[in-house]
């Protein structure tokens, strides 16, 4: 299995922005098809938030997000990010990167037991 570790969490200031990042070692992110970021808010269940190929150009967004955020990856780096502009208290989770041996579609990017590989997480607060 790849190991993915998350960076970039912190504390913001509502409208304000941040940007993680995805690091993948141990295997290549070319045996994985899909990536994705989700979160977990406090008292809440983990959620999708993005999602992209390894591969091309096709990107999934919750619509909480949309607009907001963009997905975006580096495959010389084996890095994916997550830029988070506009940023809202209700934003406040821990962000976990995901990667997935299946090519997920719009109606499976959402399904966490899909993934076969997750990150520690990166905290993210967002301040009123």
């Amino acid at each position: 299995q790849v190991q993915l570790v998350e960076s970039g969490g912190g504390l913001a200031q509502a409208g304000g922005s941040l940007r993680l990042s995805c690091a993948a070692s141990g295997h290549t992110l070319n045996n994985y098809y899909t990536m994705g970021w989700f979160r977990q808010g406090p008292g809440k269940e983990r959620e999708f938030v993005a999602a992209n190929r390894w591969t091309g150009s096709t990107t999934y967004y919750a619509e909480s997000v949309k607009g907001r955020f963009t997905i975006s990856r580096d495959n010389a780096k084996n890095t994916i990010y997550l830029q988070m502009n506009s940023l809202k208290p209700e934003d406040t989770a821990v962000y976990y990167c995901a990667a997935s041996k299946r090519v997920l579609a719009r109606l499976t990017v959402h399904d966490i037991d899909a993934y076969a590989s997750w990150g520690q997480g990166t905290r993210v607060t967002v301040s009123s």
